[in-house]
């Protein structure tokens, strides 16, 4: 057999144009797009609240000839703090990885990303944990299959189910008791696909949108338009929750569930917001978002460091403002 062979000749060399890496699109995560970002300078703090009751009661009375006004007045409440923890996670580079390392990977531009989209499914999966939860809202509603009582609605994949119904009442009943108008809807995937798929909205785009003069697209867009929300919101982000290097376990950050909620357009004084994300930007170095990317020799091991952290708080401030609906499917 003569040698050497072809297979002794050939080497593999990896293309420099093409590589396979999972990375999340930013527009997966939506923690930053639900309520408004407040940026401090201080790790931890206090913010004010006004008594809504004080606010909303009619007392200004008729006035005689040559009497006083009727007078009154309001609380102030400082018994609210946030707190920004912070998080961090670091990817080292050492110098024969790097030495070794053959186009198209980049191991700076690599641990980079790495880095980024750690600190991007923390901020998500801390977000669902203090806000897409029925525990923290002053409305809760449980979906059942079977006929809805008090606090209940009839899952939203059931038929003869009234998703339209449902989510009007409840910014009806919000408006009014605090007076404002839920502006914002966050959907789990599944129940947005749900809902997608549901007659109630299938029947509203049989006949395209009035006086636009064609078809309809059924989208997030179209929900909120239907629904009277300024926006809908979809968390695609996917989250593995096994330990590193354990078999994966990959599920949505969200799912089976909906948030109903007011969301000032803006941090400002003398306006409610269903909550508010406080962002630690004292920290040196930290940019708008609260967060700081860092790179750093360290000698002593022959690497590069690739840090990143993210100090913030995802604080509900007004929960009477918010409806959570669980159990949106009876099949999750």
């Amino acid at each position: 057999m003569p040698q050497p062979t072809s297979s002794d000749a050939f080497v593999n060399i990896p293309l420099t144009n093409l590589s396979i890496a999972f990375i999340q699109d930013d527009t997966s995560f939506i923690a930053d797009e639900v309520f408004p970002t407040v940026p401090v300078q201080r790790q931890g703090g206090l913010f004010l609240s006004y008594d809504r009751s004080y606010w909303f009661s009619d007392t200004a009375q008729e006035r005689a000839p040559a009497t006083e006004s009727a007078g009154g007045g309001y609380t102030l409440d400082w018994n609210n703090s946030y707190f920004c923890h912070k998080y961090a996670i670091h990817k080292d580079i050492d110098d024969d990885t790097r030495a070794n390392a053959l186009p198209p990977a980049d191991m700076d531009r690599d641990g980079t990303e790495w880095v980024t989209q750690k600190l991007l499914i923390r901020r998500e999966v801390q977000w669902a944990s203090k806000n897409f939860v029925p525990s923290v809202w002053t409305g809760n509603l449980t979906g059942v299959s079977g006929t809805p009582t008090s606090g209940q609605f009839k899952n939203w994949d059931v038929a003869g189910s009234t998703p339209i119904e449902d989510i009007t009442a409840e910014i009806i009943r919000v408006t009014a008791l605090t007076g404002y108008k839920p502006n914002k809807l966050v959907l789990a995937p599944d129940v947005y696909i749900a809902l997608l798929n549901h007659a109630e909205f299938v029947d509203r785009i049989k006949y395209g949108q009035a006086g636009v003069g064609r078809p309809a697209v059924m989208s997030a867009d179209f929900l909120a338009q239907v629904l009277g929300v300024d926006a809908v919101l979809v968390p695609w982000s996917v989250v593995n929750s096994a330990a590193e290097g354990l078999t994966a376990t990959y599920n949505f950050t969200m799912s089976n569930g909906a948030l109903l909620v007011y969301a000032n357009p803006s941090p400002s004084i003398l306006k409610p917001s269903g909550g508010y994300t406080f962002v630690w930007t004292g920290l040196l170095g930290a940019g708008a978002a609260g967060a700081r990317i860092k790179s750093y020799r360290m000698e002593w091991i022959e690497s590069d460091r690739i840090e990143g952290e993210i100090a913030f708080d995802p604080h509900v401030v007004a929960p009477d403002v918010g409806v959570f609906f669980s159990n949106c499917l009876s099949v999750a």
